[in-house]
């Protein structure tokens, strides 16, 4: 017959039993919450979009102003499209008023008239409506050339005007008098139109520089 375990030592076996129970339940409770398992957490996208979405515009606005900045080769460049936007609108503007008023002239027969009153001859009176036409159509070309320009290139107005009006105070500066000009020696381009480039520049001093030893006075 096997022997059966007494009331005793079935309770004793429980007490002892306990401990470890608690003991376990007090490490499950107390361990700490480490960094490791934080660091294992997934990254949420949206985050990392905003931080690209950030430095993209970040970085954009110093790209469109180094872009938008006028350097002086681009000045001079842009004074060279300047003078040949002008130019064509003075050439169109002064071959559309010839053509324009001599018709309107022929159409009413206002040369007739206009020797009558002046007691000249009709072809003399008509050539001179030519020519005041053409000169009023060259002259008004420069507006409307100035016009275009400011419209195609007006990103560049406040710094052309500020540089401009720098270049144009280095010229008055260092332009030679055109008092002591001669057949030989003519004054070399005094309101620097020909200046395209840096390069162009220097080569404009040095050719106030031979203009002054040449007449035989040093003023650098």
């Amino acid at each position: 017959m096997a022997c059966r375990p007494s009331p005793r030592h079935f309770a004793k076996a429980i007490s002892t039993a306990r401990p470890v129970l608690s003991s376990r339940s007090s490490c499950i409770r107390r361990q700490p919450y480490s960094a490791n398992q934080a660091s294992q957490q997934p990254f949420r996208p949206i985050s990392l979009q905003c931080t690209r979405t950030y430095s993209a515009s970040a970085t954009t606005p110093p790209s469109q102003s180094v872009e938008t900045k006028l350097t002086w080769n681009r000045f001079l460049e842009l004074r060279k499209h300047r003078r040949r936007y002008g130019l064509t609108a003075s050439v169109v503007f002064g071959v559309g008023c010839v053509t324009g008023g001599t018709s309107f002239i022929l159409s009413r027969d206002l040369e007739a008239a206009a020797a009558q009153m002046v007691g000249l001859d009709p072809f003399i009176v008509m050539g001179l409506s030519t020519m005041g036409l053409g000169a009023v159509g060259w002259l008004l070309g420069p507006l409307l050339g100035n016009a275009l320009f400011n419209i195609m290139y007006r990103k560049y107005l406040p710094d052309f005007a500020l540089k401009e009006r720098e270049f144009f105070n280095r010229i008055k500066k260092y332009r030679v008098d055109p008092i002591s000009s001669s057949v030989s020696n003519p004054v070399p381009d005094y309101y620097g139109e020909k200046i395209g480039s840096v390069a162009g520049y220097r080569q404009w001093l040095k050719d106030q520089r031979a203009f002054n030893l040449k007449r035989g006075k040093l003023t650098f």
